[in-house]
């Protein structure tokens, strides 16, 4: 049983707009050429997006229907259909115009509400996976482990603390020894992957690395939020367009430059905090240290403050009085 399934792939109107579009660009070019192509060849599972799916009513129905218990509804809707013996296509031939979220604030929304509803869907889901009848234990091993686990539970987890608080922490404690191939092999090689189908934007790699790590902070907050379905488990916030693909066709711009300082929800208070406690290890390990770490963690701070005090993507609207 197949559904037919188009997908947009990277043709998205507005991702020029900033470089934060230029980076959801590249994630979201691995996840489409990578991932769903990959898996489509191969006729295994690949997670529904909600973009451009062509669904048959009878494998919804099958499925058993929407359902609103999470904040991917669409991704619950794929799991249930595949556990089912639904498999999907992915035909990128076929181009779907799509609009990526320019401001920080919107985004921020949107990676909450993805990165909370999948943690939150695994702990419904993982026992209907486990009893499900008619399913190989590879496909049952592949959903509960790589697919949810891995990289919806340790991923933005295990960044966070690994390359944000145990790396800077460790050029004070010259006890601490961290191997090669954590600090090197595995960030090369998942560089590359997200980086082969974007030849183009190799150059921004090292501003793509530095932004994926704040954001795996809000990240790992969003997926434990989901896991132990805390008190925003169930928040949906629409993630907020801007309509920059027709900014030059009104008289007056949609977009403004970012001004942080006119409204104080866009200065995010724990990104600032982490900043500070980077800016103390590298300056420690620059002065005193054995100088090993302290211009890439001197970067990650940068970072975490650019975000911090709202300097990245556009300006959109201000709920503040």
């Amino acid at each position: 049983m197949f559904l037919m399934w188009p997908l947009p792939g990277n043709f998205a109107v507005n991702y020029d707009v900033c470089l934060m579009t230029r980076i959801q660009k590249m994630s979201l070019d691995y996840h489409f050429k990578v991932e769903q192509e990959s898996g489509s060849s191969m006729h295994a599972f690949f997670g529904f997006n909600g973009t451009a799916g062509v669904w048959r009513v009878s494998a919804i129905s099958e499925a058993g229907g929407w359902k609103d218990r999470t904040t991917v509804e669409d991704m619950d809707l794929a799991v249930r259909a595949s556990l089912k013996g639904w498999q999907f296509l992915y035909v990128g031939d076929i181009r779907v115009k799509s609009e990526l979220p320019s401001t920080l604030k919107a985004y921020r929304h949107q990676q909450h509400r993805w990165t909370c509803g999948a943690t939150n869907l695994f702990r419904k889901m993982a026992p209907d996976i486990v009893r499900s009848k008619g399913v190989s234990v590879w496909m049952k091993f592949h959903l509960l482990y790589s697919f949810f686990f891995v990289r919806r539970v340790i991923a933005p987890i295990l960044t966070f603390l690994f390359y944000c608080i145990v790396i800077p922490l460790s050029v004070m404690v010259p006890e601490v020894s961290i191997p090669v191939w954590g600090m090197f092999y595995i960030p090369t090689a998942i560089t590359i992957m997200n980086a082969i189908r974007n030849p183009w934007s190799i150059h921004m790699v090292p501003i793509w690395i530095l932004f994926e790590n704040v954001m795996s902070m809000h990240r790992m907050r969003a997926a434990l939020t989901g896991l132990l379905e805390t008190m925003y488990v169930d928040e949906w916030v629409v993630t907020e367009k801007l309509g920059d693909h027709v900014r030059e066709k009104v008289e007056a711009p949609l977009l403004t430059p970012v001004k942080p300082t006119e409204c104080v929800e866009r200065i995010y208070v724990p990104e600032v905090l982490v900043a500070f406690y980077l800016l103390v290890c590298a300056s420690y390990d620059f002065v005193l240290g054995a100088g090993r770490y302290y211009l890439y963690i001197f970067l990650q701070a940068f970072a975490f403050l650019l975000l911090g005090f709202g300097f990245v993507g556009t300006a959109g609207p201000c709920s503040c009085p």
